[in-house]
């Protein structure tokens, strides 16, 4: 496949994929985690939930990243007619909404619906080059360490706030509610505190 030959995905997707699995991906935090403790330093973990991710997969930028991934001629025109020209409305009672054109959502329970999600997700890592971004399919870890809990909080700050806005411009979105960290090891002085539009995230 294009994408294995050329080694386009992210190193650490670990959703749909062959060879990887959660206990690929649980295993390779912990051992991230534990060679970080090993050289005495702190580590912050961020577990981020994005809201219906496969709902707002943006059609025009899904094909962008195709394209810009070697996708091209007749597979990528292919791809254009199937996210083109799409409509649907709702039917209750007899009564019809108008038509709306479909331009966004990945089509799930379809073979090539995953595969399509792993590509538009595939350049998070970019928003933070300097951290690690573990990802199972659309569920997505930040990892940052250091020498102290203040350089480590500061990092971890920084680099949230980066990949909200790369789920901004990609129109992703980021539920606060159910995002959370852990500190590790665990932070008795309560100094670590992460927060994203002046809003708290909740420490695990």
């Amino acid at each position: 496949m294009h994408l294995d030959a050329n080694k386009i995905l992210h190193k650490f997707q670990f959703g749909f994929r062959i060879n990887h699995s959660t206990s690929v991906a649980l295993t390779d935090v912990i051992d991230n985690i534990l060679e970080h403790l090993d050289n005495y330093k702190h580590v912050t973990g961020t577990y981020l939930d994005l809201q219906k991710t496969f709902d707002t997969v943006n059609h025009r930028i899904l094909l962008y990243k195709l394209y810009n991934y070697g996708v091209r001629g007749v597979a990528y025109e292919w791809f254009c007619g199937n996210f083109s020209d799409k409509y649907q409305f709702t039917c209750v009672n007899q009564a019809e909404s108008d038509m709306h054109e479909i331009n966004c959502g990945a089509p799930q329970g379809s073979v090539l619906g995953p595969l399509l999600f792993l590509v538009y997700v595939n350049d998070i890592s970019n928003a933070v080059p300097d951290v690690t971004v573990k990802l199972f399919a659309d569920d997505t870890n930040l990892f940052v360490a250091g020498s102290s809990l203040t350089a480590v909080n500061q990092l971890a700050n920084d680099s949230i706030n980066r990949l909200n806005y790369w789920l901004i411009v990609n129109k992703l979105s980021l539920n606060i509610d159910k995002t959370c960290y852990m500190v590790f090891p665990s932070d008795t002085s309560n100094s670590t505190r992460l927060i994203l539009d002046g809003e708290e995230i909740k420490k695990s």
